[in-house]
């Protein structure tokens, strides 16, 4: 029998976490709840919960101490943040700390639900560069943000790939052996239409054509070499909830 995913609800508000609690139980998961966060870290002690709801503002120890004790005791727990304040300090404290998303109350039961069904099931990317140390990197990097990593070294390898994965996002280098970004890019669309693509380059001013096509054909934008790696790994959140929500917008892309 498949283990049932475990959840985690911290908060102050019983009625809210008895509300939540049921839904939640009711969709099968195997919830757990209490009421602060040193009730909290000693149940992370003794049992590794799949994904932790805390709030932020919480009597005693708040959400994001709590939320870092529980990253130090078990970091494979999901934790996502609740909020009914405007608390961007802490938010951000929380996401620079590794929280893996924020909510904000009055609640969204199916976006909860939306989240946590899209994080066990995992978001694919797809790396494609013909540099291996730059593979190895993104791989490195990305898994430790909770994304499922491929990596293909050429345009063959990324569409063989894309032929049988479904393949969420793709990270794929313009210059690269046989086949181009580009071709690479659209091979991957006729199998993966609903693949987000994101052109990378270190050569700014040999690949501008290359580059303006691929936008043409509904890539989402361009990242220059050497990467931003914050700015990379917010792009991908950006995308990932863009898509939960349906409202997923390009961002204007500057040469």
């Amino acid at each position: 029998m498949k283990k049932k995913t475990s959840i985690l609800i911290v908060d102050d508000d019983t009625g809210m976490t008895e509300t939540l609690s049921d839904i939640l139980d009711d969709k099968g998961y195997d919830v757990a709840s209490c009421g602060d966060g040193y009730q909290a870290i000693e149940m992370i002690k003794k049992k590794k919960f799949n994904f932790a709801l805390i709030d932020i503002k919480m009597p005693g120890i708040n959400g994001v101490e709590t939320f870092k004790e529980v990253h130090r005791i078990n970091p494979e727990t999901k934790v996502i943040m609740m909020t009914a304040y405007s608390v961007e300090e802490l938010v951000k404290e929380a996401l620079d700390g590794g929280a893996f998303n924020v909510i904000h109350k009055p609640l969204d039961i199916q976006k909860i639900v939306n989240i946590i069904e899209k994080a066990v099931k995992g978001t694919l990317v797809l790396v494609v560069d013909d540099d291996q140390g730059t593979c190895e990197s993104l791989k490195d990097i990305l898994e430790k943000k909770n994304y499922k990593i491929g990596v293909a070294y050429n345009g063959e390898e990324a569409i063989h790939l894309a032929e049988k994965n479904k393949i969420d996002i793709a990270l794929i280098d313009i210059k690269l052996p046989l086949l181009n970004g580009l071709e690479t890019y659209l091979g991957i669309k006729k199998n993966n239409p609903n693949t987000t693509a994101i052109m990378i380059t270190g050569y700014r001013q040999t690949t501008h054509a290359l580059i303006k096509e691929a936008l043409k054909n509904s890539a989402y934008t361009c990242l220059y070499k050497p990467l931003d790696m914050d700015k990379l790994i917010t792009m991908l959140n950006d995308i990932t909830l863009g898509k939960e929500k349906g409202n997923l917008k390009k961002p204007k892309m500057r040469y």
